[in-house]
């Protein structure tokens, strides 16, 4: 404020939501972190997802009005600036911005860490000649792995989030303190100041993006990218006795943790409990879900014009 810079101002806003944004995925993180409810039965996971959402909203309502303030400068001409205060700020500015980097990318990383369980859940029923028959199947399993150099895992979402964001802070920071020294050495080349506003605006709305990509995407429970719906399917089929998988869902509680139900159709003189084991070895083996609900049921001549069984659309 003092030195009148546009640019410099719209540098330290950012690195104020880089701030108000670490502080917003620490509690989210925390959040994600609490047992689940009768009322929360899958967790509180989902809260990082909304913690990046919000982090990435606030830097997008600072940069709309930043761009507003650096159109209306453009307009009236108005540029004092004091440009050696803008040199030793900006400066600061670069330096603080690798620090933090840093820190983030060591914490993003250089921790690789793996939590996942699996709960899978069997029922079937089936009937023929009058004769009724009902199986149920239930097991549950629990795997823990850190820093294992075959489990790639998926950085947290806000971590990654605020890495982002000091990356597009510290490429602005280094802008500002390049047209801090234009300013000082030109000063009658002061409209530099508001076209990095500009050029900064856009590299954070692109950088960005991403964030609110993923985190909508899971908000929306869309499939896993890293988990080809086709291919989980064929897999199930392929189970000995497997007459066909419909219903099948795949949807992330958030990043890196992800569910899936399905039910399978078998053949009548097939072990359900056998089909039962064998999909749930696919679901923590091949994939690693983290919740699996899986229903067995005996093959009858109406399912094969089962409206609800059929596949969704590509």
């Amino acid at each position: 404020v003092l030195s009148g810079s546009l640019a410099l101002l719209t540098d330290a806003a950012h690195m104020l939501s880089d701030f108000a944004g670490f502080m917003i995925s620490l509690f989210a993180i925390w959040m994600g972190q609490r047992p689940a409810t009768k009322k929360m039965n899958f967790g509180f996971y989902r809260a990082e997802v909304v913690g990046a959402l919000v982090s990435v909203f606030i830097i997008w309502v600072l940069t709309g009005i930043l761009v507003y303030k650096a159109i209306d400068r453009i307009r009236t001409g108005e540029h004092q600036i004091d440009a050696k205060l803008m040199l030793i700020t900006a400066g600061v500015g670069v330096a603080m911005n690798i620090s933090l980097g840093f820190v983030l990318h060591q914490s993003g990383a250089g921790h690789l860490h793996s939590h996942g369980g699996i709960h899978s859940h069997g029922h079937s029923h089936g009937g023929g000649g009058g004769g009724h028959g009902h199986s149920h199947g239930h097991s549950h399993g629990h795997s823990h792995k850190a820093k294992d150099a075959n489990q790639t895992g998926e950085r947290n979402i806000n971590v990654r989030a605020a890495f982002i964001h000091v990356v597009g802070d510290m490429v602005q920071s280094v802008g500002v303190l390049i047209a801090a020294y234009i300013i000082y050495y030109k000063p009658n080349l002061t409209i530099v100041d508001p076209i990095c506003t500009f050029l900064f605006s856009i590299l954070v709305l692109f950088t960005t993006f991403a964030i609110f990509k993923d985190g909508m995407h899971v908000l929306m429970e869309g499939s896993p990218p890293n988990i080809p719906y086709n291919e989980v399917k064929q897999n199930l089929e392929t189970i000995n006795g497997v007459v066909a998988a419909h219903s099948l869902h795949l949807w992330s509680l958030t990043m890196g943790r992800t569910a899936m139900a399905v039910h399978l159709v078998v053949n009548p003189n097939v072990s359900q409990q056998a089909v039962l084991e064998a999909a749930q070895q696919i679901a923590r083996r091949k994939y690693n879900l983290s919740h699996a609900t899986i229903q067995v049921e005996q093959y009858r001549r109406s399912m094969d014009d089962c409206r609800m069984c059929k596949d969704p659309k590509d």
